[in-house]
Parts: C-alpha cells; sequence; structure tokens
C-alpha cells in the first residue's frame, strides 16, 4: 500500500527508525514509554493473557522480563540479560497439577531478557497453584443468561532486585480473551473486540495495588454462533445454485419444439 501522505511517512519513519534505536540501545531509556504510546505501540514489563473457553479450560501466556518476574514473584531467576537462558528453571518455576507448560522463549528489549511462558489449565480456578499466579484469585460462574468471570489480583510476592534501568513508566497489563459475547466489564481497553485490557503501573504493583477484573458473556461461543452462520450461508448457496439449474433445465424444455 502506497503512503499518500507526509504525516504517514513520518509514522512509519519514527516506528522503523525506534525499533532499530531499541534493538541498538541507542534510545534513552526515559523517552521510550513515550515514544510507544505516541505511536500506540504498548511495551509492556509484565503482561499476563488469559484465552478463556466457556468450559473453564484455558490457555495463558506470561510474558515480562525476567526482572520483572523476580521482582514480582520472588523466584530464584538471573537477571543477566548476557546470562544462558534456563528453560528448565522457568518451566519449574511455573507448573503444577491442573497446569502444563507447553512452550518457554526468551528475548532481548531495552537491555534487559524477557521470557514468555505458555501453560495450559483444566481449570482456571486451578491456576493460583501455579507460583506465580498466586497472586491472583479466579471465579468463572454460569446462570440461565451468562457467564460472569472474575479475577482478583493481589499484592506480589516480592524478590529483591538491583538496578536493572526501570525508569518509573514500566506498565503491567492483564489482558482476557473471552470466547462470547461481552454483555458487561469494566476495562478501560478493549482490544479487536473480546479482549479486555487491564493496566497497571509496575511501581504500584510492586507496591501491592489491588485489581479488580470482572466480565460477563453470553452463554454461546463466537466460534459455536460462527460455524452456524458459515453452514446456514453454505446451504443458502447450495439451494441457491439447485434452484438456478432447475430453473435453467426448465427453460430448456419449454424452448424445445413439440
Amino acid at each position: 500500500m502506497a503512503l499518500r501522505t507526509p504525516g504517514a511517512i513520518v509514522a512509519v519513519w519514527l516506528v522503523a527508525a525506534s525499533v532499530a534505536a531499541q534493538e541498538s540501545g541507542a534510545l534513552p531509556a526515559a523517552s521510550r514509554p513515550v515514544l510507544a504510546r505516541l505511536l500506540g505501540v504498548h511495551s509492556y514489563e509484565y503482561d499476563e493473557g488469559v484465552d478463556l473457553s466457556l468450559d473453564g479450560s484455558a490457555v495463558i501466556d506470561v510474558t515480562g522480563s525476567v526482572a520483572a518476574m523476580v521482582a514480582l514473584h520472588g523466584v530464584q531467576l538471573d537477571v543477566d540479560p548476557e546470562a544462558r537462558f534456563d528453560r528448565q528453571a522457568i518451566k519449574r518455576v511455573f507448573e503444577s497439577p491442573g497446569v502444563t507448560v507447553t512452550d518457554v522463549s526468551s528475548f532481548r528489549r531495552h537491555g534487559r531478557r524477557f521470557a514468555h511462558v505458555r501453560l495450559v489449565a483444566r481449570d482456571i480456578r486451578q491456576l493460583p497453584e501455579a507460583g506465580p499466579l498466586s497472586w491472583s484469585r479466579y471465579r468463572l460462574d454460569q446462570s440461565d443468561r451468562d457467564y460472569h468471570f472474575v479475577q482478583d489480583v493481589g499484592p506480589p510476592t516480592r524478590g529483591s532486585i538491583n538496578d536493572v534501568g526501570w525508569t518509573g513508566d514500566e506498565l503491567v497489563a492483564f489482558r482476557v480473551h473471552l470466547p462470547s459475547k461481552i454483555t458487561f466489564h469494566n476495562s478501560h481497553n478493549v482490544e479487536r473486540g473480546n479482549i479486555l485490557v487491564w493496566e497497571q503501573r509496575l511501581r504500584d504493583r510492586l507496591a501491592g495495588a489491588p485489581l479488580h477484573l470482572e466480565a460477563r458473556m453470553g452463554t454461546q461461543s463466537i466460534l459455536y454462533r460462527t460455524l452456524w452462520l458459515f453452514a446456514g450461508t453454505f446451504f443458502a448457496a447450495i439451494a441457491a445454485l439447485v434452484m438456478i439449474v432447475w430453473w435453467i433445465g426448465r427453460k430448456g424444455r419449454s424452448m424445445v419444439p413439440a
């Protein structure tokens, strides 16, 4: 797609320049959050996401700097970005009965080592058994009209950590991807329709400021409704095709001389 306005060209140039500068470490740390907000790009120091199913099972993605994991969860990990990344150590930290770690990976950003952990839980209410997620209490209640999801995030298990370059502007995010039509929520940020995001300053999370996540949703999953819509469209198209073939055949017979 061609860039037709100077504003669009400048925006693309800023994105490219900021990415290159962050990778090289040339961009001052204090200006990174400001530039990210101007461009609409969120760079969270710690991001905890839940992809929920109506049966209570969930896929959880935790992405954050190793330093944040140590500071927030009190786990024993090496925060040195040049140290060897120990996937098994991360896996042992998160795995628990009912919660399985399926993927662990790492990357660097802002001169710090980040880790991404994917977990699968048979029942979201079992998530607090996974050590780092024990700061939350989860509820999923069903009524005749809807499902009611609640997550209350309590204080962290503080860990001791030295200066890692935090400026005080770092953000923590909790996001929930709901499987059906949302009828109520207390989030101020909605992404792609069904992803709710709650944000908090890292310093407030470290201080134990509580966070209450709440949402209500319909009893029929969006995937189920989409499949029925697709099936209905498909059979309607088949019926229309049959009618066209029948009409052409009837028209042809009427034109044959007696």
